[in-house]
């Protein structure tokens, strides 16, 4: 295979779904062997909602929340935080080498309206039965936690709420018919496309770069980074979205996402059992109304604002600036579910 092959084959065109969501569950499995915690976002991205608060003086670390999920340090000094900022530059260089990367805004008031209001129900859902599609679904099932099943169940129900919610006319967009004579071709600036490409090479290496340097003094850290890149590189290759694979079951009957996702935690499954099994302690929340109620609110929000915690991170850094409204409510959400806790 030439690089031309391979640079087409790998780094520009879409991977499938199926092997990418199972290699997310291998590398999930190694990140919690080496951590010791399981792949997560959204208690991170409440820590950065009540440090945020913090910069305009109020106390949100006496909070009941926050001390039960730790706000000390910086997202610099976490290994969810360091993750994280290695998942946005994996996916920031797997768009860049693709050339898919420009600014698309919101065609219509209402689907801002939209992404802000289901990223806070989803964000506040998530936070409530102590996590997302990852810690409470994709990454909490292979731990064994009942948690997990009550919120998977829960968040199937809640998002074909969701999907018949969305189908109502108020939601329906006016589209601007144009008679044209033939279809416009698609066509791309070689000169653009290879300038993108090498930036994306530059933000991959650096990132790679950065998480080495780190891990030669602090190593959790360091791989934390590393391993978020992977996870963004997957996710945005594959576009993996957990809200599409429940909301297509209801509205097109496609389950092929539904399928790789399960496939991805049986992998992941046998993985952690051999942890367990060498003595690690698996990562088993309370199973209880919270994760039922969490469940339906993060599976109604995640439909109507077209996304979750991990399909808005790579379409925001893709251009897409309907889900940087989505991230801002998620963050608002679990910050009022903290405050209320």
């Amino acid at each position: 295979m030439t690089w031309q092959q391979f640079k087409q084959a790998w780094l520009i065109k879409f991977w499938s779904p199926v092997p990418a969501v199972i290699a997310a569950g291998i590398l999930s499995t190694y990140y919690f062997g080496i951590t010791g915690t399981f792949w997560a976002v959204t208690g991170e991205f409440t820590r950065w909602g009540g440090q945020l608060l913090q910069l305009v003086g109020v106390h949100s670390e006496e909070w009941g929340y926050y001390k039960l999920i730790h706000l000390e340090g910086t997202p610099l000094t976490r290994i969810d935080g360091m993750m994280i900022i290695g998942m946005f530059g994996g996916c920031f260089a797997a768009a860049l080498w693709a050339n898919n990367v420009k600014l698309r805004f919101p065609r219509s008031r209402i689907r801002i309206l939209q992404a802000v209001v289901g990223g806070i129900i989803a964000g506040f859902g998530a936070r409530l039965a102590m996590g997302c599609n990852l810690a409470a679904f994709f990454t909490g099932i292979p731990q064994f936690s009942l948690h997990a099943w009550f919120f998977a169940i829960a968040t199937a129900i809640g998002t074909w709420f969701g999907a018949r919610f969305t189908l109502l006319p108020i939601f329906r967009i006016p589209v601007k018919m144009q008679k044209v004579s033939q279809a416009s071709p698609l066509t791309q600036k070689p000169d653009q496309a290879r300038r993108r490409f090498r930036l994306g090479m530059v933000v991959f290496f650096a990132m790679i770069a950065w998480g080495l340097l780190t891990a030669a003094d602090r190593p959790k850290l360091g791989l934390a980074l590393l391993f978020g890149v992977g996870f963004g590189l997957l996710i945005e290759r594959a576009q993996i979205c957990f809200t599409s694979a429940f909301r297509d079951m209801w509205i097109t009957g496609r389950t092929n996402m539904a399928k790789a996702i399960i496939f991805g935690m049986a992998a992941s499954a046998i993985g952690i059992f051999s942890y367990v099994q060498l003595g690690m302690e698996p990562k088993i929340m309370w199973a209880g109304p919270n994760a039922v109620i969490g469940g339906l609110l993060f599976g109604f929000g995640i439909v109507l604002a077209g996304g979750c915690e991990t399909g808005w991170m790579y379409r925001a850094v893709e251009g897409q600036v309907h889900y940087w409204w989505v991230g801002l409510g998620n963050v608002i959400g679990s910050t009022i579910l903290a405050y209320y806790w």
